[in-house]
């Protein structure tokens, strides 16, 4: 991790409404995309929140996690939208090109699959999210291609 917990919550601030945010940032600098249990201790600690408060806030939110996931984290669209515009299809896609189901990591531990509510592209479906960026109307060789060059940026870097 880049920056410790403590240097992460002077930086956005010592506020229980921070918090969110907070553990946005902690999650960005972890090397598992997730909040780890000594990770979440220590933010209890220095805001004086309870574990159990902190637990539900990251378990509410679809962008946190407290399992160690992949280097990038892929959420598959399971809006109505994307579901009619074949959203199924390009999950078994990605499953069938990175061996794993949803829920799952990659064995190299580069990518996790994921499902989340809407990603607001409802005019793309279907999309899918990759890290930060959103893509659509996808099909095998545009989701190919999105993994290869990934893949091909990781080891350039």
């Amino acid at each position: 991790m880049g920056n410790t917990v403590i240097d992460i919550i002077e930086g956005i601030g010592k506020s229980e409404d921070k918090l969110l945010e907070i553990l946005i940032e902690i999650q960005n600098q972890e090397t598992y995309n997730y909040l780890s249990k000594s990770n979440i201790e220590e933010v209890s600690r220095y805001l004086d929140i309870s574990v159990t408060k902190i637990y539900g806030i990251a378990e509410f939110y679809s962008m946190l996690s407290t399992v160690k996931r992949g280097k990038h984290i892929i959420r598959l669209c399971n809006s109505t939208p994307c579901y009619l515009e074949d959203g199924m299809h390009v999950k078994k896609i990605f499953e069938d090109i990175l061996g794993i189901g949803v829920g799952q990591t990659t064995e190299d531990g580069m990518f996790s699959l994921e499902y989340c509510s809407c990603l607001g592209a409802c005019d793309q479906a279907p999309a899918v999210q990759i890290d930060d960026a959103i893509y659509g109307r996808l099909d095998r060789n545009k989701i190919f291609d999105l993994i290869s060059t990934i893949r091909r940026r990781d080891l350039d870097e």
